[in-house]
Formats: C-alpha cells, structure tokens, sequence
C-alpha cells in the first residue's frame, strides 16, 4: 500500500500493532516538511499520544571520535538481551552546502540493526542547530506508542546547543575520551553543566590509567558546579563500548536516577516543561518556514542578500527588511 493512500487509522493502528513497515512510514510522515503531511501527521500523533511517554528517554552526546555509535550499539544489544525494546533516533550531520547527510549508522550498528526488538532510524539534521531533527521529538513519541521502552537520542556531537537534545530527554549522558587534561581545556563548560552523569568511554586496555585519571578530573570539575538538582549528583564512570565494559553499571545509574527522581516529581515537572518549550520550539520553525516562504521576502531575498556580502547593507538592516516584507516592523509589530 502507497504512503499517499494510508489514512491516520492505517498509521494509528499499523504503529501500535509493532509493524516495522507502518513505523518507519509514520516517521518518515512525521520528519515530511509537506504541509498536507504535516496536518496528518498531527492527528496520528494525537492518537498515539496516549500510548507514549513511559519510555526511559536518553540522550547521547560526546566530542567526534568518543566512539558514541560503538558504545549504542554495545549498550542498545545489551538492553535487548535483558528483554527491553530499544529505539535509537541517530541524527546525522546535514551538509550545510548541499542538505546531505551521509545517514551511515545503521552500517555502524550491524549487530544492533538485526535485532527483532531494536529500531535505528537515522535522521539528517536538516542544519538545526545542536544536531536535532525538528521531528526527533515526535519520532520519539511514535517509536515510545510502538512499544519501545529505551529511546537512545545519539547527537552529532558538534559542541553547539547541546541543550536542544537535554531538552526533550530525561537522561543526558556526556561520553568522554581519556585524557582528560587537554580536553577539560577545550570543553565547554554548558555540556558539563547539562550531563546527568559523564561516561569516560575506551577506558579498557592501556587506556584504563588514563582513563582512572580523566575520571578523577571530571569528578572535580563537576564538584565545582552547582548540581542541576540537589537529589542527584552526576557520577563519573568507566566504561568500554568495543568491549562491553562498564555497561551494567552505567545503565543501573541510568534506572537509579529515573526512581529517584520520578519519586520526587522532578522527572514529570521536567517533561511537562519541555512540552512548553517544544510548543514555542515548533512556533519558532514555523514562523522561520512562513517568512522564507512569503511572495515579498522570496523577491526581495537575492538584491538584500548579494549587498550584505557586498558589504553594502547591514546584516541588522537586511533583517529589518526581511521583516517588513512580511508584514513585520522593526519593533515586531
């Protein structure tokens, strides 16, 4: 049956049967950026609703070469093994020059893929800032109403905005290298702020001492700042992804924080948040898409864009000019 002919019913009921053909068509629905696809995307969310939200939702972040896919897909196999339906929403970067994206993460995660109760859906980041799809928080709410109780959100990594990604998960997990010396120079701090716990990942072998020791410094650098709650203090382990190391430990800390915190109200307060934030999130995009799209801006677009390079503009009064094309002043009005 065609994407085109399936009604909301059709993807309703395809998704909360478990088939992994209707799953991947709802996503693919929901990632479309076609306005009729996007109204009935709306409504087969609507009906999932009621069947997501009670996944551990992970997010994954970590400097490029941290090995994150290797230790998703150690981690992701392990959860299967212990009877967990795992998602892996996997945002690859998108070519700020052509919108590609290279999409490879199901070749890097071949044990994983084969798995009957695994699901990697990669993603192209489509140029959002912090390496999040606009749909990854609805992809998530539809992977959660099939049936998957682990979602592991893998970010690209770039350093910029990592707060998009702790924003629509209850569990930030920072993965870092060894050597810890060079790399506390080079991070920035916000990321230390956001993690939830710090992983030091390839601590096996003749890493392990260098490995102890990045341990030791993050554990002061995160002694220095203010916890994000004063129920939980982030740990530092050790872990190994190519080798299996440190997993069952890492992912009791994971469960220990979701109690804790679920106990207390902190987790529900936190998800009612972030479904705010994603309101004015989704506002903000929509807004970008009708201002791009609009008769005036469109014509008035090349002439304000060729005199800002030239240096013949502003980039301040271009802005203004985009506005005004809009219907906008330069106060908002």
């Amino acid at each position: 049956m065609a994407r085109t002919s399936l009604t909301v019913d059709d993807y309703v009921s395809g998704v909360l049967s478990g088939d992994r053909a209707r799953l991947g068509q709802a996503i693919t629905l929901v990632e479309s950026r076609n306005p009729g696809h996007q109204r009935m995307a709306q409504e087969v969310l609507i009906k999932l609703l009621p069947h997501a939200g009670k996944a551990h939702r992970v997010g994954i972040s970590g400097v490029p070469g941290v090995g994150k896919s290797t230790f998703i897909e150690a981690m992701g196999c392990r959860l299967c093994d212990q009877g967990h339906k795992v998602a892996v929403l996997a945002v690859d970067p998108s070519s700020s020059r052509t919108g590609g994206s290279i999409l490879g993460d199901k070749t890097r995660m071949e044990e994983l893929c084969q798995r009957e109760n695994a699901f990697i859906r990669p993603s192209p980041s489509a140029g959002r800032l912090g390496g999040v799809t606009r749909a990854t928080r609805e992809t998530m709410l539809v992977c959660e109403a099939a049936g998957f109780d682990v979602v592991l959100v893998e970010t690209v990594g770039t350093g910029q905005s990592e707060t998009l990604v702790a924003d629509m998960v209850d569990f930030f997990l920072v993965l870092m290298l060894p050597g810890a010396g060079d790399e506390l120079q080079g991070i920035k701090k916000g990321i230390l702020e956001l993690a939830d716990m710090i992983a030091v990942n390839k601590s096996d072998g003749t890493n392990r001492d260098k490995a102890i020791a990045a341990m030791r410094e993050y554990k002061i650098a995160l002694h220095i700042m203010k916890p994000p709650h004063p129920d939980w203090t982030p740990p530092v382990v050790l872990c190994s992804g190519l080798r299996g190391q440190g997993l069952d430990e890492l992912w009791s800390k994971v469960e220990e924080y979701r109690a804790i915190m679920g106990a207390n109200g902190y987790l529900q307060r936190r998800r009612q948040a972030q479904q705010v934030q994603w309101m004015w999130s989704m506002v903000e995009d929509r807004l970008m898409d009708a201002v791009r799209g609009h008769p005036a801006v469109k014509e008035a677009l090349p002439e304000l864009k060729s005199r800002v390079a030239d240096g013949g503009i502003t980039a301040t009064l271009a802005a203004y000019r985009i506005l005004e094309a809009f219907g906008v002043d330069a106060e908002g009005r």
